[in-house]
């Protein structure tokens, strides 16, 4: 991931630990570190798994008070798929669409400039967009051909 992303979540953090007087604990920067690390959509075991990869031990409740907070401050993202909650990195979240398969849950992740530019136009009272994710639901060509025989 972009040094210059992390370095906007190192900020947003900062600013917030010292405008709430919040103690700067190395278990908030190692768990930021590790998701800005990562480079698609990740679940909870994941993280930790990756945190653990890094010699950075961390209990499961401060695993999930980091996810908190990280997501109270629009860190992270969470996405709700068919059978799983997945997270991803806010800053790194761009205009991408997601083919998720419904017969076998794999979720494939695809750029489309196009659809990017046209929803960048979009004209929407009161609401100001920071990124977009757009989900298509189908059969991909693994299950496809599964079928067919």
């Amino acid at each position: 991931m972009a040094r210059e992303e992390t370095q906007r979540a190192y900020d947003v953090l900062n600013k917030f630990l010292k405008s709430d007087n919040h103690r700067k604990t190395p278990e908030r920067y190692a768990v930021l570190d590790a998701i800005y690390s990562m480079d698609s959509l990740f679940t909870m075991d994941a993280l930790n798994e990756a945190l653990n990869e890094k010699r950075f031990r961390v209990s499961r409740a401060t695993l999930y008070n980091c996810m908190n907070l990280f997501l109270k401050l629009g860190l992270v993202v969470r996405h709700h798929l068919q059978d799983a909650i997945v997270y991803e990195a806010a800053f790194s979240a761009q205009g991408y669409v997601r083919l998720i398969c419904r017969m076998c849950g794999r979720v494939t992740e695809q750029k489309n400039l196009e659809l990017e530019k046209t929803i960048g136009e979009m004209k929407i009272s009161r609401f100001r967009k920071d990124n977009f994710t757009l989900y298509l639901y189908g059969v991909c060509g693994k299950c496809q051909a599964k079928k067919i025989r």
